[in-house]
């Protein structure tokens, strides 16, 4: 009996060891194995990249499950002044050399910046222009609000270099710290007019009017972009990267009014 008993909890055993054994095989084999762990990619860029920046996001999430993309805007001085301080980033798109070149004097990009775009001023308007704006010289008649970016900003030092070829001095009634508030500005009512970029008109989508003027060719703004030096998704950022300048990217910036990069 004694020999029954030992043989009958022996066999028992046996069995809970073999459903232990099936347990630990189908946890291997579930459904969220194979399931790629989720990443996030900190992008900050320049304000007047938002709208084709937030296309080209939706694009890379696509075809890189489980990547969300973050993007910061803002002005591009700032942003450069929050990665030289230490600020978590992936990957830097100024819309100038002189901001980048703040990032790159500090050694902080994992490889010389690339040229993916460039950019030039235009008079936005009330729409209907009801002041009857027409050259950059009309910004300085007496009695017009209007506002421009300050000058650290990018779009604030292409102002001042058109003042300068043109001997033209304006009177801001404000300087903001990007061209999206200078815009703002405008499609409010709070300022006649402002000085933003082209794309900038045409994202607004009829909140503004643009007035073109021949000097803003003197003043071209170009984009550079750069991974950030010990990035915390190097190879996301590398892709990020490959997008901007490539086919897709380089096809939304056009439509979206931007300029061919400078060789």
């Amino acid at each position: 009996m004694k020999v029954r008993a030992l043989l009958g909890l022996l066999a028992g055993l046996a069995l809970l060891l073999a459903g232990c054994g099936g347990g630990s095989g189908a946890s291997a084999a579930s459904p969220t194995s194979g399931d790629a762990a989720p990443r996030t990619l900190t992008v900050l860029a320049a304000a007047s990249l938002t709208e084709t920046f937030n296309a080209m996001k939706t694009q890379f999430e696509t075809d890189n499950p489980g990547v969300t993309v973050r993007i910061s805007y803002g002005g591009s001085s700032d942003l450069a002044s929050q990665i030289v301080n230490g600020a978590p980033a992936d990957v830097f798109a100024a819309a100038s050399d002189a901001t980048m070149k703040t990032v790159t004097d500090k050694s902080l990009t994992a490889a010389p910046p690339v040229s993916f775009a460039t950019n030039v001023l235009q008079i936005a308007t009330q729409p209907g222009n009801p002041k009857g704006i027409a050259t950059f010289a009309d910004l300085a008649k007496p009695g017009l609000k209007v506002v421009v970016c300050a000058p650290p900003v990018p779009c604030g030092a292409a102002e001042q270099k058109v003042e300068k070829a043109t001997g033209v001095t304006l009177t801001p009634v404000s300087q903001e710290t990007d061209v999206k508030s200078v815009l703002g500005k405008v499609s409010s009512g709070n300022a006649d007019a402002g000085l933003v970029y082209v794309t900038d008109v045409t994202a607004a989508k009829g909140q503004v009017q643009g007035v073109s003027f021949p000097e803003a060719q003197q003043a071209v703004t170009n984009y550079p972009i750069a991974v950030v030096k010990n990035a915390p998704q190097a190879d996301l950022a590398q892709k990020w990267v490959a997008q901007v300048t490539g086919e897709f990217g380089q096809k939304t910036l056009q439509a979206a009014g931007f300029g061919a990069p400078q060789a």
